[in-house]
């Protein structure tokens, strides 16, 4: 549900290892996709029938003791209320998997659905134009770890990680996954400065400080999180940017959201968690805050991204450049 950059190329890859697939999307890429999802990899470029509808309404669902039929969503943050008003038609007892950036959405779904389950997205997708989704990393798609929320695995998180992992994607069971979604959550700082000013700003001392706010914020809210060293060592070498036949990777999933004048970021949820998590511990986080209101603006404007200079954001959030 979301057939977007990463919902369209887990759906098609595991459409491609026989897996019974149904894409959830509307607007001008769920029309596209009913001619098929073009999947782009820097190996090949192919068409796949998979079936699509505009809402889960459309799917005939049945009640699953075994679990076998299984939600993956992958909306942005901004849009998981919606969708969970959508899924009110699937049985309690469907098992979902927050396919999402950010640490809220897992809480939001579990009010819903008792067998929830985080991902921990490591995926270089892209899409920008309807029906055609990209994956830039070669052989391996990507790393998509999961667990049970808030923690624990199960037989069935295992089978839902074992079903992806013979996929081109590599999926690891982990009992902990939050930990491993707090360290993304805190790269993910960088994402509104990078649809803002450009990719090369995505390392700016700017993108830095934001970082920095949000290690002060999650050590004084005592939260365990997944150290860089830990991050380093899963990533490996497994994910190897390449090109597809439409180009090479741009940016994000926030400098998408800008590219396609999507109209919403997901700023909110990553660099406002912060902002949030801030203001309950006592922790000043004027950076984070700072991205969180001028990425909502220029999404709601339409802006493209890049529209600010590095220079001018960094003078306006107080951070000297050589930080």
């Amino acid at each position: 549900m979301g057939a977007g950059a990463i919902g369209g190329a887990v759906g098609a890859r595991l459409f491609q290892e026989g897996y019974d697939v149904t894409l959830v999307a509307r607007g001008d890429h769920g029309r596209a996709l009913e001619s098929g999802l073009v999947l782009e990899s820097p190996d090949e470029t192919v068409t796949l029938p998979i079936p699509v509808v505009a809402d889960p309404a459309q799917v005939s669902w049945v009640a699953d003791a075994d679990g076998d039929t299984i939600v993956l969503l992958a909306v942005k943050g901004q849009h998981t209320d919606h969708a969970l008003t959508q899924l009110s038609v699937a049985p309690p007892s469907t098992p979902v998997v927050s396919m999402q950036n950010g640490v809220e959405n897992e809480r939001r779904i579990l009010r819903h659905f008792p067998s929830t389950y985080g991902m921990c997205v490591m995926c270089p997708a892209t899409q920008l134009r309807p029906g055609v989704v990209q994956v830039h990393s070669s052989p391996v798609s990507g790393l998509l770890d999961l667990g049970r929320y808030p923690e624990g695995v199960g037989d069935r998180g295992q089978a839902i990680a074992d079903a992806i992992a013979t996929t081109a994607f590599q999926s690891v069971a982990r009992p902990d996954i939050m930990r491993w979604k707090y360290r993304k959550l805190l790269m993910n700082l960088a994402n509104a400065v990078e649809a803002l000013c450009g990719s090369e700003a995505r390392f700016s001392a700017l993108a830095r400080e934001a970082q920095r706010e949000g290690k002060d914020v999650l050590a004084a809210a005592g939260i365990d999180v997944t150290s860089s060293e830990e991050d380093r060592a899963r990533r490996g070498d497994y994910l190897q940017l390449s090109s597809t036949s439409s180009g090479e990777w741009q940016g994000g999933s926030s400098w998408q959201s800008l590219a396609r004048g999507a109209g919403s970021i997901e700023a909110e949820f990553l660099n406002g968690e912060i902002v949030l998590l801030g203001g309950l511990h006592g922790v000043p986080t004027p950076v984070n805050a700072l991205l969180q209101r001028v990425a909502v603006r220029a999404a709601d404007d339409g802006a493209a991204p890049g529209t600010w200079r590095i220079e001018e954001l960094t003078e306006l959030a107080g951070v000297r450049h050589d930080e």
